[in-house]
């Protein structure tokens, strides 16, 4: 995705170094990007992602679960640096987009046109009662006038590196459960971000990345999917020839 590396190499040049809680970053404020989800799924090809970890995490939340045990148990890892020693998270994304979901599904099918199919995980009273408050905090679906659905994310804080890959992925393929379970084509990913940043100990990484050409997209199929039943979700990865994995630290 040649709009994710130009995203890339603006933070690496333009950036401005910032002294965060967690580490030195380059950090721009008030960027976006728009893919396009009718040309291929937008799964990174400069360096391979791991899908499997993107499609658990996403039935994690939603399920609404709160404890990480289900990835464990599907061999996902992502979520261990913000768990207790009981494997508690508390009340992060999935527990907040649970009923907002079910609303937001009724509203496509009944008023695909209505402009207030928005869901919040960034729900102020319970913030404290969350290991890792949302970074990604609220979604809009919007019905284009072709009935496309086009999926609009807020960020107050991205790492481009690590985070953002696994977000237009994630994303994604969220928006294609809703088109499928709504019976509405894909249109676009928009993400607003706050705080988009580059690590310090990930620019040698990022370097990397850019001398890397994008190559084709691969195909994402589901099948027979609902909201109501996808324990056993079909999902298909055709064509997805990576360059390798670029390694980088987990900035907590």
């Amino acid at each position: 995705m040649k709009v994710y590396l130009d995203l890339l190499n603006k933070v690496l040049t333009e950036g401005k170094l910032k002294n965060g809680r967690n580490g030195d970053t380059l950090s721009l404020t008030g960027q976006s990007i728009e893919i396009p989800l009718d040309k291929g799924f937008p799964l990174l090809t400069t360096k391979k992602i791991h899908f499997k970890s993107v499609i658990f995490e996403l039935l994690w939340f939603l399920r609404g679960e709160t404890n990480i045990k289900y990835l464990k148990d599907n061999g996902v890892s992502i979520w261990d640096e913000w768990a207790d020693e009981n494997g508690e998270v508390g009340k992060i994304y999935g527990y907040q987009w649970r009923g907002q979901i079910r609303e937001c599904i009724r509203l496509l099918k009944s008023d695909p046109y209505s402009r207030r199919n928005v869901i919040s995980a960034w729900n102020v009273a319970e913030l404290s009662e969350m290991t890792l408050p949302p970074c990604h905090y609220s979604y809009q679906m919007i019905v284009e006038y072709d009935n496309t659905l086009t999926c609009i994310v807020s960020m107050r804080s991205c790492d481009i590196f690590l985070g953002l890959p696994f977000n237009i992925a994630s994303y994604a393929l969220l928006t294609k459960m809703f088109a499928e379970e709504c019976f509405l084509g894909l249109n676009k990913l928009v993400i607003n971000f706050g705080d988009l940043h580059l690590y310090w100990n990930h620019i040698e990484q990022a370097n990397i990345q850019l001398t890397r050409e994008p190559l084709p997209l691969p195909k994402l199929e589901i099948k027979d999917f609902s909201f109501d039943n996808f324990e056993n979700l079909d999902i298909s990865l055709k064509d997805y020839n990576p360059l390798p994995t670029i390694k980088a630290p987990i900035s907590k």
